[in-house]
């Protein structure tokens, strides 16, 4: 039972979105605050979003599972940080998280 290519077409697009908002909003955090923990994290997690959505454009293995830890780390970082500041940078980034843990969560389970 795998992800159709329609499917599969809008997955790809999501991840590659939510790469670019990480990564993005990593650099932006940087030149902002100087911070280095924000790039380094907004790289990575944009880098696997990416990896995650290149693997499923080219129809590999293993596309919505890197996708879907891209989300997992996401929200591992911004989540308790949301809840404990309640700051607008945190809640946007675990809103990110969730939604890609939905949208993810939801393509891992059809490939079950």
């Amino acid at each position: 039972m795998g992800v159709s290519q329609s499917e599969n077409m809008s997955l790809e697009t999501i991840a590659y979105v939510l790469g670019a908002l990480t990564a993005g909003g990593g650099t932006m955090g940087f030149i902002r605050t100087g911070s280095i923990p924000s790039i380094a994290a907004g790289l990575t997690v944009g880098l696997l979003y990416g990896l995650g959505g290149y693997r499923l454009q080219s129809r590999q293995s293993y596309g919505v599972e890197l996708a879907l830890l891209a989300s997992v780390v996401l929200g591992g970082s911004s989540i308790p940080r949301a809840i404990r500041l309640g700051k607008p940078v945190p809640i946007v980034l675990s809103l990110v998280s969730v939604f890609g843990l939905l949208t993810f969560g939801n393509a891992f389970r059809k490939t079950l």
